[in-house]
């Protein structure tokens, strides 16, 4: 929600326009939102007397019967659009289709639209929400780890467009955000792993307690889905709530300045200089989570070369990463990875590298002055660290599965085949070592490559 203030000043060749939008938008920890007992959704569209519900398939495969028991309990006629989830499904086409359901549907001005799913799912119906009459109002119930405490706490809404990641968005809050942790009871064990790398972005920048339970707890916070689960020690489920609510609050207080990122300096961006490059360099992509943790692991590593961790720290960041099974190297992780990662994100931060770097855990500092050289000397101890002590450092769970990826990963690595066999003049089911991403071996051989990554994005 918002309201907006602005005065008009005459000018001697016109007008002047200075304008002040205040945004509201609130978060509301409950359990069980779909729980008959509570009248939460209840008491909104009961004013609407009708809901249309915006979900995905897996999401609506979970709990589709409890929302559709909760609606009619209430006597709310409930409308229920399910888009194709998977970021091959994270395009204009399905936010489109999201339009033709409010269009069919009727939505008026200012109605909220219920928006249930993971980050992906409230980005693409976010995004149609703030497209449909310029501004469309929702609510928000996300279901996983990194919906919970990192993607519900932003206000951006995106499409991935031309093979690049988020290209299209907008910014635009939601009403309200309902925080229901019991969804990560359905979560399966790699999703909550995927997440807990955000909490240890968050923890090791900005908040030494949340770090320090990390350490002390991070296994168990990840075989319990954060103390959800059934027969539960009490305690482990009260560390997990603390954990997040205040991974959350330090979230808000960090970006709620700079909703629309005219600050480039982003204590969040730990993790998040390589990995939209490294992210998507193997066939099969790398689950968000574990690339930016070998992003973070690496800077890591790099600070202690530096003398801005000790050496007890950077050991107590690669310990919890591998006790909760996160990865912090690959082997497409080179100084060419480096290079182009670098480049890239010089694009989005001024021509500055704001490199996000803990000193020491709990604070944050920014770093511009890294030079090539000097980032390849700590790969190179970074990589021999990791192989010495963890082997591979590639961790469980590591790649896209068909619910990341909205298609078989088998796919992606039959093209892969087609593609190098066509690039090494073999048979397309001749075996071929698949070692990098497509993209990279035909740009080296001239060869076209639209159908082989028309789903492949690179974070914009």
């Amino acid at each position: 929600m918002s309201d907006l203030k602005a005065t008009v000043n005459t000018t001697e060749n016109g007008f002047a326009v200075t304008g002040n939008e205040e945004i509201k938008y609130s978060f509301q920890f409950v359990d069980n939102i779909f729980d008959v007992a509570h009248d939460h959704l209840a008491k909104i569209y009961s004013n609407w007397k009708r809901v249309l519900l915006v979900t995905d398939e897996n999401v609506n495969r979970l709990y589709s019967e409890q929302w559709a028991a909760y609606f009619e309990h209430h006597g709310i006629p409930l409308t229920t659009f399910v888009m194709a989830g998977g970021e091959k499904n994270k395009t204009m086409t399905t936010m489109l289709s999201i339009v033709d359901a409010m269009d069919a549907f009727g939505l008026v001005r200012k109605e909220p639209v219920l928006v249930v799913g993971g980050g992906l799912c409230t980005d693409v119906a976010g995004y149609a929400c703030a497209s449909y009459r310029r501004n469309s109002n929702f609510i928000r119930v996300p279901t996983t780890l990194i919906g919970l405490i990192d993607a519900s706490v932003s206000i951006k809404v995106a499409v991935n467009h031309g093979n690049l990641k988020n290209r299209l968005g907008a910014y635009h809050a939601p009403m309200i955000t309902f925080l229901d942790f019991n969804m990560l009871k359905t979560l399966p064990e790699g999703q909550v792993r995927n997440g807990f790398a955000e909490l240890m972005k968050i923890s090791s920048c900005a908040d030494k307690r949340i770090w320090d339970l990390l350490v002390q707890n991070g296994p168990a916070l990840i075989e319990t889905r954060f103390g959800r689960l059934d027969g539960v020690d009490p305690n482990l489920k009260a560390i997990a709530d603390e954990i997040c609510w205040r991974g959350i609050k330090v979230m808000l207080d960090l970006e709620s300045p700079n909703l629309h990122e005219l600050g480039l300096d982003r204590v969040i961006a730990f993790g998040h200089s390589l990995s939209p490059t490294l992210e998507l360099a193997p066939v099969v992509p790398l689950r968000h989570g574990h690339a930016i943790n070998i992003d973070m692991a690496f800077f890591a590593t790099f600070a202690w070369t530096r003398g801005l961790l000790t050496e007890a720290e950077r050991d107590e960041y690669h310990k919890l990463s591998h006790s909760v099974g996160l990865s912090m190297d690959h082997e497409l992780f080179t100084e060419e990875m480096i290079v182009k990662g670098t480049n890239a994100i010089l694009k989005t931060r001024d021509n500055k590298q704001r490199f996000a770097i803990p000193h020491p855990y709990g604070t944050c500092m920014f770093i511009n002055d890294a030079s090539y050289d000097e980032l390849f000397e700590a790969l190179k101890v970074h990589k021999e660290l990791i192989q010495q002590k963890y082997g591979r450092g590639v961790g469980l769970d590591a790649f896209c599965d068909s619910g990341d990826l909205g298609m078989d990963p088998e796919v992606l690595r039959k093209r892969a085949r087609i593609l190098l066999a066509e690039t090494n003049g073999l048979n397309g089911d001749a075996p071929v070592q698949i070692d990098v991403h497509p993209i990279n071996k035909a740009a080296e051989a001239g060869v076209g490559t639209t159908a082989v990554v028309d789903i492949i994005a690179v974070e914009a």
